[in-house]
């Protein structure tokens, strides 16, 4: 079976590494000819996962017609603000009932919709659609460190045609019908994740990382819970499982991005010197907007909002957030 991975960054190279070590043929496909032919000549990424020797079974190519050739499933992996435009990329060129995957996590800025929406909306057949979310660093996918995802979508059949196809002894994969409840755990637990960055880098502790996790936990379930997804998902691996792994992980971009941003780091600046994008800063746009039109509180999003975007000082939003009026803890 040839299976088309659409972006070469970190994830999807980690993708990569896992299905070719399962025998499949990989097309890697990456917009970049000099990483393409590095790739190809050295079995290396010469940018991302730089150390992972990838299994002759992984080809990379710059043509999107030639990535394409015989693939049996397409998985996407690209910044979410890049889904739209490569779907409309990819539609004249497979067929209707192709199985297609979802690496990225977002809410699309200008429309709101969940990112598998963007897909139904431009490919069509939301039954052959599904996303994979989880607690998946890829710096450990890649090495082989046991890990387990959430793959979800409205069809059980695709659901399990991928979960067949990714499950590994150290990799293990679930299925879930909360599409919108695990798409949304995966925007969202970033933008915590920059507040817990940027509550280290300020010098608070333990204890205010608990508390961030905790309450960002409640504003991303008081928002599942309102778009119609099942609470139970934000306690499971694309909820709390990812929450942790994203907050806590020296490999989290978002979280090394609001150790940057206590710094009085930009956004710009961080992406320039990491060659990768922090996608919790935009998230806390398209996320806090969507909250916004639904009347959902996400105090904690909020903030993270103004600091990066609006010019708000951190010890101006501290203020705001903890001089906030005592309420229940689940409202």
């Amino acid at each position: 079976m040839a299976i088309t991975i659409i972006g070469a960054g970190s994830w999807g190279s980690a993708a990569a590494w896992l299905l070719g070590n399962k025998g499949y043929d990989v097309h890697l496909w990456a917009r970049d000819t000099q990483l393409v032919e590095s790739f190809n000549s050295t079995h290396k990424n010469p940018r991302y996962l730089t150390d992972v020797v990838f299994p002759p079974q992984v080809v990379a190519f710059s043509s999107l017609e030639q990535a394409l050739s015989n693939a049996e499933a397409i998985v996407l992996a690209m910044p979410s603000a890049a889904v739209r435009d490569m779907a409309l990329r990819l539609a004249p060129h497979i067929s209707s009932g192709m199985p297609v995957m979802l690496l990225s996590k977002g809410v699309e800025r200008e429309s709101g919709m969940l990112l598998l929406d963007v897909l139904e909306q431009v490919l069509g057949g939301h039954d052959r659609l599904v996303v994979l979310s989880g607690p998946n660093h890829a710096e450990e996918v890649a090495r082989g460190i046991l890990s387990a995802t959430v793959i979800a979508s409205s069809s059980a059949a695709t659901a399990g045609f991928f979960q067949d196809l990714f499950s590994t002894p150290v990799f293990r994969v679930y299925t879930s019908p909360d599409v919108a409840g695990v798409q949304l755990c995966g925007a969202a637990k970033n933008i915590v994740a920059i507040a817990v960055g940027a509550s280290v880098g300020v010098g608070f502790g333990d204890n205010t990382t608990a508390m961030i996790m905790t309450r960002g936990l409640a504003e991303i379930s008081r928002l599942v819970t309102c778009l119609g997804g099942d609470p139970l998902t934000c306690m499971g691996l694309a909820g709390m499982g990812d929450l942790i792994a994203t907050c806590t992980s020296r490999y989290s971009r978002n979280r090394s991005f609001g150790l940057a941003l206590a710094n009085g780091e930009s956004v710009g600046e961080y992406e320039s010197q990491t060659h990768m994008v922090v996608e919790g800063a935009l998230a806390c746009i398209s996320v806090t907007d969507l909250a916004r039109h639904h009347g959902v509180d996400m105090p904690i999003g909020t903030a993270v909002r103004r600091v990066i975007w609006d010019g708000v000082s951190l010890a101006d939003v501290i203020e705001e957030l903890t001089g906030r009026p005592s309420k229940p803890e689940f409202y």
